[in-house]
């Protein structure tokens, strides 16, 4: 693929298992010029080379913050300005979810992977993402209750 082809893949989740399960995922971005943010600090990427990815803080908020949740919504609307990605991919949580629902209004396509730890039911964040997304991923088969949800295998 050239470069002129290349598509940009906006790679987001919050910190901790998230993160890691985004890690794993990330290897299926090769090829693609793949951004990474996250709302933990510290947190690092490798290229497919090796080489460190650029990693983007952004801020942590859930439900009960709206005005943070505000703030994370103009560092990720100024961040799909600034890369105008292709393709949104997310494995969690609430920051994830925005960062679909801004990528859409980007003309993004969006991707959720509920987390591996939603064993008995979707996240509230997963549930929400199913309303936004283009490919809805839950990590176990008998959560598949919607045609739209879709079970790959999972992660972890």
């Amino acid at each position: 693929m050239s470069e002129m082809e290349r598509k940009t893949v906006l790679a987001v989740a919050s910190g901790g298992g998230h993160w890691q399960q985004l890690m794993l995922v990330a290897q299926a971005f090769d090829g693609f010029d793949v951004r990474y943010a996250t709302t933990m600090e510290g947190l690092t990427a490798a290229e497919p080379d090796g080489s460190p990815a650029e990693v983007t803080l952004i801020r942590d908020f859930n439900r009960s913050n709206p005005l943070v949740m505000l703030k994370a919504a103009r560092q990720l609307m100024a961040l799909c300005r600034r890369v105008r990605p292709s393709v949104v991919v997310s494995t969690g949580a609430a920051p994830g979810l925005l960062a679909l629902a801004v990528g859409k209004l980007y003309g993004a396509r969006t991707i959720w992977i509920d987390s591996v730890a939603n064993s008995e039911k979707l996240s509230m964040s997963g549930k929400t993402a199913g309303w936004i997304c283009d490919l809805w991923v839950t990590q176990w088969p008998h959560l598949e209750k919607s045609p739209k949800l879709r079970y790959f295998g999972r992660l972890l």
